[in-house]
């Protein structure tokens, strides 16, 4: 089973930002979920790329329930490192309420790369180290991508159709398959 926590808007810091492209964009993350399989959606409606205008103590506090009523093993975050000060506090926000502390069910945290954020980021450059094998899943994956249309580019931009389908090519023959994922393994406990 899958949760999805979407921290902010993502809508907010647009010129264009109304009613209607909130309800667009609401309507385009059902859209992916249900193509995905994604059992349910979270919105915590932050203000869209003014995380850093919050303080990371109500961000923590805010997902700390969630985490405690889905009681995950595995949680998936952005990469701290990204370009996007939303996906550095999100990476900073779950680490923080996904701590190791006794009793956790959490057995393997990870850092997702999100194209026109992650390669231009600041600083740290991600480096994966952990990857999945989504060559059965190539097209799910591009259906799914699809509901988010208004957000992607023409190419060579890197948040275009043919540069996600070129980087999970360039992912999976690194580790030999035909298309992958690729994470920094943040944290991994094996029993």
């Amino acid at each position: 089973r899958v949760y999805a926590i979407f921290m902010a808007d993502g809508e907010g810091a647009r010129a264009s930002a109304d009613d209607e492209s909130f309800a667009a964009r609401n309507q385009a993350t059902d859209h992916a979920a249900d193509k995905l399989g994604i059992e349910q959606i979270t919105r915590l409606n932050w203000p869209d790329n003014r995380l850093d205008a919050v303080p990371l103590l109500d961000l923590v506090q805010s997902i700390e329930p969630l985490i405690d009523e889905i009681q995950p093993t595995v949680v998936y975050t952005h990469f701290y490192g990204d370009l996007n000060v939303d996906h550095q506090l999100t990476a900073k926000t779950v680490m923080t309420a996904c701590r190791a502390l006794p009793g956790s069910r959490i057995r393997k945290i990870l850092a997702a790369e999100v194209l026109s954020s992650t390669e231009w980021g600041i600083g740290d450059a991600f480096q994966p180290n952990y990857w999945i094998d989504i060559s059965d899943y190539i097209e799910a994956k591009e259906s799914a991508l699809r509901s988010y249309d208004a957000e992607m580019r023409e190419y060579p931009h890197p948040r275009s159709y043919q540069n996600c389908r070129q980087l999970a090519g360039v992912r999976g023959a690194a580790v030999g398959v035909d298309y992958a994922e690729a994470f920094m393994l943040m944290r991994q406990v094996d029993k």
